[in-house]
């Protein structure tokens, strides 16, 4: 079958990423925006989430970086540290094969660690803005380079308050560049941005409701507030879902939730913004490998949340925000699969509804508490697939990682070593070539370099008895 993505005209080391990655057709935006990308356009995108969005400007950005520039050539501002690390981990999928080095840059996340990062080769920097501008101002993140800057989720970025941390990052990076912006909905404000700083920006939208009406079933189910946690049982007894999302407006209610399902023996983690960052981080992994079925949340992991194969969003509060509707529901029926979206409505949040239904362009379907209603006996004999994990589930990386192997040396930059050092050795082991040879990462004590396309062992065979620039060092398979 031919990989429809060969029209782009994209590098080998690119397509053979998207192979691996299965890849095989573009979305609509992804389709509508490569090629702009591909010519150094300005953009304003208009797109929701679910939608390819974050590959049709990772796929060219990419395509057109510099490998043997060292300063950052790519920016790519995010609203939330979730979909920072998203964003992150498909710019490594995507650029492995050639070598593309990402780093990302967040609150609540160690600076010196991220400034040892950026001291290193890096193409392409994504963060959060307050991190980014904290990095720019203290010397650690030379934006001389820049030459691509992507304002991912704007409208968001709007509703939380950055676009002053916005147009901060954009007077400290240089005016000779290209600029995306992508967001789900165009209020007044971004438009504002967009004329200040965009140069005859091609506009492109993708349609708007598509992902709402065509592949996600929304339902609704009027209830008191005291009944929810009742009602919540009973839905997710009857609906039995492979994989959900529960979606609550603050993060006390999470806890609640998230208390009462587990214990029912429910397979249930959670994750809201109390929660420590390497705790959010590490429940998204578990969740993404399908470890527990149940994910409660907060509107914080609505951006960043892509996780194959979500059955059900579940709204067991309406949110504020008519935005964050869409984007909650955005997590299920993603790559052109189906879901179901299922809100509970008390008649205080009757006012909220009302926005949203305006906001989606249809009212949706109300269904009788009866149809869930189930006795104790009955509940019992139904939950008992809801105790058990979910099928388990790669990640989408998992077809590249199985040929990679990551090598550690005990030797950095006070040994003297460079990049080019372990190059020139490793590419003259019979056998392995440059092609073979990934991302290196040179510390001062010690560094990592990629193996690709499985001749892991070969290398770390052969460097057992080698040395690197004249010098013995230790050679491991890396532990992180």
């Amino acid at each position: 079958m031919i990989n429809k993505f060969e029209k782009f005209k994209l590098s080998k080391e690119i397509m053979k990423s998207l192979d691996v990655l299965e890849y095989k057709e573009p979305t609509g935006v992804q389709e509508k925006v490569i090629p702009e990308v591909l010519f150094n356009k300005d953009l304003i995108v208009k797109s929701q989430t679910g939608t390819g969005k974050t590959g049709a400007f990772v796929i060219p950005l990419c395509e057109k970086v510099k490998w043997e520039e060292n300063d950052p050539q790519v920016l790519i501002l995010s609203p939330t540290r979730e979909l920072a690390i998203q964003i992150g981990e498909d710019v490594k999928n995507i650029g492995r094969y050639k070598r593309i080095k990402g780093v990302s840059v967040y609150g609540k996340s160690p600076f010196k660690d991220q400034a040892q990062e950026l001291k290193g080769k890096t193409h392409i920097v994504i963060g959060t803005p307050g991190r980014v501008l904290d990095h720019i101002d203290r010397g650690t993140f030379n934006t001389s380079n820049i030459k691509y800057l992507v304002i991912d989720e704007a409208d968001e970025m709007l509703n939380m308050g950055f676009i002053r941390q916005v147009e901060g990052v954009i007077r400290r990076i240089p005016k000779k560049r290209v600029t995306m912006l992508f967001s789900a909905t165009i209020p007044e404000e971004i438009q504002e941005l967009c004329s200040k700083h965009l140069n005859r920006p091609v506009n492109i939208e993708v349609e708007s409701n598509g992902l709402v009406v065509d592949r996600i079933e929304n339902i609704l189910f009027r209830v008191k507030g005291e009944e929810k946690l009742k009602y919540l049982r009973m839905l997710l007894a009857k609906e039995k879902p492979e994989t959900a999302v529960i979606f609550c407006r603050t993060k006390e209610n999470v806890d609640v939730e998230y208390d009462y399902l587990n214990s029912l023996g429910y397979s249930v983690d959670k994750i809201h913004g109390g929660m420590l960052q390497k705790d959010r981080i590490s429940t998204m992994e578990r969740f993404k490998k399908g470890d527990f079925r149940i994910l409660v949340a907060t509107d914080i992991a609505s951006r960043g949340i892509d996780v194959e194969g979500i059955t059900h969003v579940i709204n067991i509060d309406v949110p504020l925000e008519k935005e964050s509707y869409v984007h909650r529901i955005g997590r299920t029926a993603r790559a052109g699969k189906s879901g179901k979206a299922i809100t509970f409505v008390t008649p205080y949040e009757d006012r909220f509804l009302n926005d949203i239904e305006e906001y989606i362009g249809f009212k949706i379907s109300q269904k009788n508490l009866r149809e869930i209603a189930l006795d104790e006996r009955l509940l019992e004999s139904e939950e008992s697939v809801l105790k058990k994990k979910a099928k388990k589930k790669g990640s989408k990386g998992k077809n590249i990682n199985k040929e990679i192997t990551k090598l550690y040396f005990n030797g950095g930059k006070k040994k003297k070593i460079r990049a080019v050092d372990f190059v020139g050795t490793i590419s003259n082991i019979d056998g392995v070539s440059a092609e073979d040879i990934g991302i290196i990462e040179i510390g001062d004590m010690g560094s990592y370099v990629e193996i690709l396309n499985g001749k892991g062992k070969i290398v770390l065979d052969k460097l057992k008895d080698s040395t690197i620039k004249g010098k013995k060092l230790k050679v491991e398979i890396a532990k992180k």
